[in-house]
């Protein structure tokens, strides 16, 4: 519970941060070029230091790390609120603490994934996946419209209030005790370090999993582009901005509650491919609509969509990963995690410069909705998956 409440103030502070970026640097150049640099800047760094630190993760105390990356982001949120007090805020400012939030979420994402699996046993993953991710969608509901609401004060107040939740999360997760045994002493070589894209590789249904994330976020995320649709589409402010980057998790909490309490148990694959396709058809009526309503709904849906994607992925990997593998596999899992929505935002911006945003999100709709389909036939292992946890033989029991 304390690591769930530590992620619960982790999130909360991220998410009031992101939003409070992208805002910031939409008001600073006007430009939905610059809303996608930010996206690329975070994934850059992600995308090299990843395999190092899943390295990292699997040989060191996973709750340490952690906590150091979240006082990073404390530190990255207490700088902005010095430029913004100073006036010294610049594009070049937030595109520099953007490639520092990005290579601390190397290291974040591989050792919170691969901590859950050590407080959890396999039986109960799947509903311990749905009930931690009730809690950061609460916090991700809550971040952005925090957020969104602070900005009347003014956006050092934003900032300062994600430094305080920071610290709450980093004390909270320094305090956390369990079992740690200290990983063998092996030298670091490139096949230590490149184990865990040899063990995806070699397990299909996994391959598919996370590389679905990759190709179907990548081209169906919209977040970049909240700001255009909140300020020149929808016309909204901010608080609108806030309820649009709130609205995919209030669908996503209401679907981690009713996946707590029954989690899917059957058909998995298919249920797993049908969820992105749904999230893809949700963008296309969110690119579509003129109506500030129809838009909430739309993303409400797709982020009990990506719920549905989200649990059944992520515990069918921490399944079928030993625990002195889940660093370096959660790490190459979070690059395709990381290109999903970093990436992603780029591709959003890059294309809206070139498209227009309604024409980049309908896209990007259309888009994920057929490499669902595709995935089918690429990945039969994984379309036919019928459970997550897969019993023993009866001989081995015995």
């Amino acid at each position: 519970m304390q690591l769930w409440v530590a992620r619960l103030f982790g999130t909360a502070a991220s998410q009031m941060m992101l939003v409070a970026i992208g805002w910031h640097m939409y008001e600073l150049t006007g430009s939905a070029w610059d809303l996608g640099l930010v996206g690329l800047y975070q994934f850059v760094p992600a995308l090299l230091l990843a395999l190092l630190a899943g390295h990292v993760v699997d040989r060191h105390h996973r709750g340490r790390i952690v906590a150091v990356c979240f006082a990073v982001q404390g530190s990255v949120a207490l700088a902005l609120l010095f430029a913004v007090l100073h006036k010294n805020d610049t594009r070049g400012l937030l595109l520099g603490l953007s490639l520092v939030l990005g290579a601390v979420r190397a290291f974040q994402m591989p050792a919170q994934q691969a901590l859950t699996p050590l407080l959890v046993p396999p039986l109960l993953l799947s509903r311990a996946m749905a009930f931690s991710s009730a809690g950061m969608q609460g916090a991700i509901i809550g971040g952005p419209a925090l957020g969104g609401l602070l900005f009347v004060a003014g956006m050092a107040v934003v900032y300062g209030a994600s430094v305080l939740c920071f610290v709450v999360a980093c004390v909270l997760v320094l305090r956390l005790r369990y079992d740690h045994a200290p990983a063998a002493k092996e030298p670091v070589t490139l096949a230590t370090v490149f184990a865990g894209v040899s063990f995806i590789w070699r397990r299909k249904p996994v391959l598919g999993a996370v590389s679905l994330d990759l190709f179907a976020v990548l081209l169906g995320g919209a977040v970049a582009l909240l700001p255009i649709y909140a300020k020149d589409i929808l016309h909204t402010g901010p608080w609108g901005l806030g309820l649009l980057r709130s609205a995919p998790a209030v669908g996503a909490l209401v679907m981690s509650i009713a996946l707590t309490r029954r989690p899917v148990e059957r058909n998995v694959g298919r249920t797993l491919l049908l969820a992105v396709g749904a999230f893809g058809l949700c963008m296309v009526v969110f690119g579509l609509s003129k109506s500030f309503f129809v838009s909430l709904v739309a993303l409400a849906v797709s982020g009990g969509a990506d719920m549905v994607n989200v649990v059944i992925r992520q515990t069918l990997v921490q399944l079928e990963t030993p625990d002195a593998m889940r660093g370096r596999v959660s790490a190459v899992n979070s690059i395709f995690i990381g290109a999903s929505n970093q990436l992603g935002e780029f591709e959003s911006g890059a294309t809206a410069a070139l498209l227009g945003p309604v024409g980049s999100v309908v896209l990007g709709g259309v888009g994920t909705m057929l490499v669902a389909l595709t995935w089918f036939r690429l990945f039969p292992s994984l379309a036919q998956r019928d459970r997550l946890v897969v019993a023993a033989p009866a001989a081995a029991r015995n």
